[in-house]
């Protein structure tokens, strides 16, 4: 093994509850979990070691320098310093970007952090107040690229609730279960995630559910995008911060920092899918996911049995069922699928929870050191994915081929999105979404005669109706033009 082979050394997370009040802002969670981190490594000399400032995005406000006020508030030297854009692969693309640095000797020490206040920021809104947090962004710099297509601005196609319910019904189609056994197996799988959420002192949702309380839709369960219920999806606003410190086994020694300290990053690779949801050449799997997570288990020199702990992202059940299926992980497979308790139920900080996932395991595998463990993460409306893999017991980092990855995704092709069609069409995926009144909206994307494919809206309510009762994938109907550029669909 190379003595500069990336290690994470230091690990810190916070939860702030509402019982003890308000939550720091986002500047203050980065200094707290980042002191954290470095007692947690146990050396000597860490702080001032800190040659690279990597900091995740934070949704809960905009500062004018980010990484700068933090290191200021922190006193480190002066080097590399970085803020992030949005997405949930943010902090393991920074940690892979920060050992390619570090192995090539070009960096020693790197502290990466995320922080969101969003469960305060809307409690103070509640009180009618705003939050009074320093250094607040005047130039506006919008920092959210979100890559959409015209028609899908047209179509409102923003949230990822919507994009990941389409993909959760296309899937469904082709495996060819029903709406309920479709709703019942997500159930079943997001309750996995809540067993471990409640044995995690850290979560937001410290409870276990059952399937059914998960899926059954009540008054303080409401239906959000079909199949989609709000015990279903991913908690944003919660007040979490968390703090990772990467360094080479050679640093490490110069420091004094204990060999079980130290976790090895032991392989990682990153692809994309098509940023257009209709030009996906399957809506129903992921090829980026596939490739992916592939090249990072071929890194490793390991397969997926060699792995004993997984945190596979799950802001939706579709994102979950997706990278089960990149693995070829089956029903029968018992292994938990996350180390913390998932987006949904741990909680979901904004760009920032798979620091979260990383920092539990590194936790895990210091107990652990003989097994292997994975973290994924997924960005956007399912088109970015990163994996990691790491282990406690030192072993070389091979970097991953990821020009060569993505090309073997690309191969697939892409399918044409056309803005404006009419005539027939078939339903390719579809969903429905809701406000607190009841069914707001049907979303579809179909196949066209010629091979592309388009968006459309359902309006007719008995439509809406009929598509959360039955499959309607597959399905022929008539598409419109309606007003503002949208196609409607006609049954």
């Amino acid at each position: 093994m190379d003595s500069r082979t990336p290690c994470i050394v230091g690990v810190a997370q916070k939860t702030y509850r509402e019982a003890d009040g308000d939550a720091p802002e986002p500047l203050q969670i980065w200094a707290e979990v980042a002191r954290a981190a470095v007692g947690d490594s146990g050396g000597r000399g860490v702080h001032e070691a800190i040659d690279s400032l990597q900091v995740v995005y934070s949704m809960a406000w905009q500062y004018d320098d980010p990484p700068a006020r933090l290191a200021a508030l922190l006193g480190l030297k002066p080097g590399d310093r970085h803020y992030s854009g949005v997405s949930g692969t943010t902090p393991q693309r920074i940690v892979d970007d920060c050992a390619r640095e570090i192995l090539a000797g070009r960096r020693e020490m790197a502290l990466v952090v995320s922080a969101e206040s969003l469960a305060t920021r809307r409690r103070l809104r509640k009180r009618g107040h705003k939050p009074d947090w320093q250094f607040r962004q005047t130039d506006k710099k919008n920092r959210i690229q979100l890559g959409l297509h015209q028609t899908e601005i047209a179509h409102q196609i923003f949230q990822a609730y919507l994009s990941f319910a389409i993909f959760d019904i296309a899937r469904r189609a082709h495996l060819g279960l029903s709406p309920e056994e479709n709703r019942q197996r997500d159930g079943e799988v997001l309750a996995r995630l809540t067993g471990v959420a409640a044995n995690n002192g850290r979560s937001w949702f410290p409870i276990a559910q059952s399937s059914r309380e998960l899926i059954e839709v009540t008054p303080h369960n409401r239906m959000i995008s079909d199949p989609y219920s709000k015990n279903m999806t991913a908690i944003m606003d919660v007040d979490m911060g968390a703090a990772l410190l990467l360094t080479s086994h050679e640093k490490a020694d110069a420091l004094g920092i204990p060999a079980d300290r130290r976790v090895t990053l032991r392989g990682f690779c990153s692809a994309n899918d098509p940023a257009w949801l209709a030009a996906r050449p399957d809506l129903w799997r992921s090829r980026a996911m596939e490739e992916a997570s592939g090249e990072a288990l071929r890194c490793a020199g390991i397969g997926i049995d060699d792995v004993a702990h997984l945190d596979l992202y799950s802001c939706f059940a579709s994102s979950l069922n997706f990278a089960r299926d990149a693995l070829g992980l089956d029903e029968n497979d018992t292994r938990p699928l996350t180390v913390t308790g998932g987006l949904p139920y741990f909680g979901g900080p904004g760009n920032g929870y798979v620091t979260h996932s990383i920092a539990t395991l590194v936790e895990r595998l210091r107990e652990q050191p003989d097994q292997f463990g994975m973290v994924s993460g997924v960005g956007m409306h399912m088109e970015k994915h990163v994996y990691g893999i790491y282990s406690a017991t030192p072993g070389p980092l091979v970097l991953p081929e990821e020009a060569s990855v993505q090309a073997r995704v690309e191969a697939d092709g892409v399918r044409e999105v056309e803005s404006h069609p009419a005539g027939p069409a078939t339903v390719a995926a579809y969903s429905v979404t809701w406000n607190r009144e009841g069914p707001h909206c049907g979303v579809v994307i179909c196949d066209l005669p010629n091979g592309a494919r388009c968006y459309a809206n359902v309006l007719d309510p008995d439509v809406m109706a009929s598509m959360q009762r039955e499959e309607w994938v597959g399905r022929v109907v008539e598409l419109t033009p309606g007003e503002d550029d949208v196609n409607l669909l006609m049954a």
